[in-house]
C-alpha cells in the first residue's frame, strides 16, 4: 500500500511517498515546492492557493509514476487559520504568525484574563503569535461573518475532501482548548468574539476523512486517494517520527523552530511549568508534547537569505567551526529576532548594545547562532528534567538540524548527554506513521518507531570533555540580562 505525506513548512512543502518494503519504510520524494509569506498592504500573508495547487500537482506527478491508489495525510505549521463563510468560501487571505499585528495583543489579553488563569486552563505557553492573540485582534466584521474557523492543514483537507474538521494536535496550539473538558474554553472564546459552533467537530489522528472530491479528478489526473487525518501540527508529526525507546529520552525537533521537550502521558501545568513557559500541546494517541519553543534555525536561514544565499548551510557550518567558540553570544529567544527586516543587522545591533565584538564575517555570524542555540538547548534540558522529575539519558535531534554536526556536538558537550541525530525526515515519517497504523500495516506507534530505527541512518554524538558549562551559562545569562535591562 502506498501512503503520501504532505508536509508543508514555513519555507517549503513536499509530498513524500512511503511504503513498507522488506520490513523498512521506503521514502520517495514526489514533489517539492517553495513556500513563504509575502507582505501585502502591510500584512504578512501566506499564499494558501499556491500550497493547495502544489498538493494537486504532486498527486498528479504520483499518478504518472504508475501509482493508482494511496492514502494521504497533511501536516503544516500551527497557530494560523482560515475564516470561512456559510458557503465555505475563504473570507480573507491567511495571515502569517510573523505578522506584527499581534505585537501588543498578548499584553491586552492578559490584562483582561490573568496569564496564570489562561495557563491553568490550557497548559499552553505564551507566545505573542498564538491563535488566541491573532483572533483577539482579528477584524470584528470578519469574525461576525465567519461560519467556520479552520486551522491551515484542516482547511487544505477541506479543499481536498469537502469535510470540515478540527484536528486536535493543531487545535491545541491555539491556546484556547481546555485541558480537562477537552473542548474550546468558553471564556476564552468570548474574549475573542467567537463561539464553539464556529469550529468544526474534533477529530483525532487516524480518522478517515474520505476521498478526494470529484471536482479535482476532473481537473487533474489523480490517483484514487483516501485522506486520513494525521497529526496535522508538524511538530506533532515530527515527534511521532522520533525513534526514542523507553522513557529516558527527549526530542529536539530542529528546523525553522527548535522544539525541545518530552512525550508524556499527562500534562504538567504546574506553577513551575507556567513560570518556565513550557507548553502542553496535544499529541497523537493520547499523549502530550511537553516542550519549549526556541527560535531555532530561522536565525541562520535569515542570515543566509540576507547574504543572497552566497553560502550553503553546510558551508556556513564549516566556516563557523573555524571560529573561536563562545566568544560572542545572543539571547536567541529575544522577540527582536522573530521577524526583523535584516537579521544580520539585528544580531550586530544586539552585540553592540551588550558590549560584545560585532560579528562581521559569515563564519562569525553562524558561530554566534550555533553557540547560542546550543547553550539554550542545554539550559532547557536542565529545566525539562526539573519539571518532569525524569532524568534524560538520550536526546533525539530530528529534522533538518540533524545534519548540522557542529551544533549537534555542541549540544552533546553542553548538555552532557548522548545525542542521536536523525531522521531528518521525522515529520514526514510521523505523518506516515498515523497512516500505517490507520491502514492496519502497523500495530501502534512503538511498532512504527521500531520500523523507523531500522529504516533511517542516525549519527550519535557523545559528550566531550573540557566544557565549563557553568561559566558559559553565566556569560549567556549576563548578556541576556543586559539586553533585557535596555
Amino acid at each position: 500500500m502506498k501512503h503520501v505525506a504532505v508536509d508543508v513548512g514555513a519555507s517549503s512543502g513536499r509530498l513524500l511517498m512511503g511504503e513498507l518494503v522488506n520490513g523498512k519504510i521506503e521514502l520517495t520524494e514526489i514533489h517539492r515546492f517553495k513556500n513563504g509569506f509575502t507582505e501585502v498592504d502591510g500584512q504578512c500573508l501566506w499564499d494558501i492557493d499556491h500550497i493547495f495547487t502544489n498538493i494537486l500537482i504532486g498527486l498528479e506527478k504520483l499518478k504518472k509514476t504508475g501509482v493508482t491508489s494511496c492514502t494521504l495525510g497533511i501536516d503544516t505549521w500551527a497557530v494560523d487559520y482560515c475564516l470561512l463563510d456559510k458557503e465555505g468560501k475563504r473570507l480573507h487571505e491567511v495571515v502569517s504568525y510573523r505578522d506584527k499585528r499581534t505585537d501588543f495583543a498578548m499584553d491586552a489579553v492578559v490584562a483582561k484574563v490573568p496569564a496564570a488563569d489562561i495557563y491553568a486552563k490550557t497548559g499552553i505557553q505564551f507566545l505573542q503569535f498564538n491563535s488566541l492573540y491573532q483572533l483577539y485582534v482579528e477584524d470584528a466584521g470578519l469574525k461576525a461573518r465567519t461560519d467556520t474557523v479552520m486551522m491551515v492543514p484542516d482547511y487544505l483537507g477541506y479543499l481536498l475532501t469537502g469535510k470540515r474538521v478540527t484536528e486536535v494536535t493543531n487545535a491545541s496550539s491555539t491556546q484556547m482548548l481546555h485541558l480537562h473538558t477537552k473542548q474550546f474554553d468558553v471564556d476564552l472564546l468570548d474574549l475573542v468574539g467567537l463561539d464553539a459552533g464556529q469550529f468544526a467537530r474534533f477529530v483525532k489522528p487516524g480518522e478517515m476523512l474520505g476521498k478526494v472530491s470529484s471536482e479535482w479528478h476532473e481537473k487533474y489526473d489523480l490517483p484514487d486517494c483516501d485522506v486520513i487525518a494525521v497529526a496535522t501540527h508538524d511538530t506533532a508529526s515530527a515527534v511521532l517520527g522520533a525513534p526514542g525507546v523507553g522513557d529516558d529520552w527527549a526530542f529536539l525537533s530542529s528546523g525553522t523552530w527548535s522544539l525541545l521537550g518530552a512525550e508524556l502521558a499527562n500534562p504538567i501545568n504546574s506553577a513551575e511549568a507556567f513560570a518556565a513557559n513550557y507548553t502542553n500541546e496535544w499529541g497523537a494517541y493520547d499523549t502530550f508534547r511537553f516542550l519549549k519553543n526556541i527560535m531555532g534555525l530561522w536565525l541562520i536561514q535569515e542570515v543566509t537569505r540576507m547574504q543572497d544565499y552566497a553560502y550553503s548551510y553546510a558551508e556556513l557550518a564549516e566556516l563557523a567551526a573555524r571560529e573561536e567558540p563562545f566568544g560572542v553570544l545572543i539571547g536567541v529567544d529575544d522577540y527582536r529576532f522573530l521577524n526583523p527586516t535584516d537579521m544580520i543587522a539585528e544580531i550586530q545591533a544586539y552585540c553592540m548594545e551588550t558590549g560584545q565584538e560585532i560579528p562581521q564575517t559569515p563564519g562569525k555570524l553562524a558561530r554566534v547562532i550555533y553557540d547560542s542555540l546550543a547553550i539554550q538547548y542545554a539550559i532547557q534540558i536542565e529545566q525539562l528534567q526539573a519539571l518532569t522529575g525524569q532524568e534524560i539519558g538520550h536526546l533525539h535531534i530530528i529534522g533538518g538540524g540533524a545534519n548540522i554536526a557542529i551544533l549537534n556536538q555542541l549540544t552533546a558537550d553542553l548538555t552532557g548527554i548522548t545525542v542521536h541525530a536523525g531522521p531528518t525526515e521525522a515529520t514526514g515519517l510521523g505523518n506516515l506513521a498515523v497512516q500505517l497504523i490507520a491502514s492496519g500495516e502497523a500495530q501502534d506507534i512503538s511498532a512504527v518507531r521500531e520500523l523507523i530505527r531500522r529504516s533511517t541512518p542516525m549519527t550519535t554524538y557523545a559528550p566531550g570533555d573540557g566544557i565549563n558549562m557553568m561559566e558559559i551559562r553565566a556569560k549567556y545569562k549576563n548578556i541576556s540580562g543586559k539586553q533585557e535591562a535596555l
